[in-house]
């Protein structure tokens, strides 16, 4: 199986190493692609965005060691249009993403990304539950 993890936050990419490490046959059975999007307004890999998504990748090589092959891919742009044509470039089984900003203070309810992403996803889409964090409102 291919799986294709789009992610923008460390918490987002623990959430669907949750959701991956008991359906995962080993590298030869399966592929985990994490996906992180680069902002649109050009912040580059010094900032927390870049930093974010390069430990996003480092908790996922951790958590599926062994368990499957693991692969990064970073896009650039709108982080709805950029899943969607890594959807269609990559071809993967399952599209594994959050339901919202892994970023503290981010509302609990499904995002903007996610709710576009689910409606027009040509594969299989799994949302991940993420945990509330300290500084989300109650």
């Amino acid at each position: 199986m291919h799986y294709l993890v789009a992610t923008a936050s460390v918490h987002t990419t623990a959430a669907a190493c949750d959701y991956l490490e008991n359906r995962l046959d080993g590298p030869a059975a399966d592929t985990v692609t994490l996906l992180t999007v680069t902002a649109p307004d050009g912040r580059d890999a010094g900032d927390a965005v870049g930093r974010d998504a390069d430990d996003a990748a480092n908790v996922a090589r951790a958590r599926l060691v062994g368990g499957a092959t693991v692969e990064t891919a970073t896009r650039g742009g709108d982080p709805a249009a950029s899943v969607l044509e890594t959807v269609d470039d990559l071809a993967p089984d399952v599209l594994v993403l959050g339901p919202r900003s892994g970023a503290p203070g981010a509302t609990a309810d499904l995002g903007s990304t996610a709710r576009s992403v689910l409606a027009r996803s040509p594969v299989p889409a799994v949302v991940v539950p993420l945990d509330a964090l300290e500084s989300d409102p109650a």
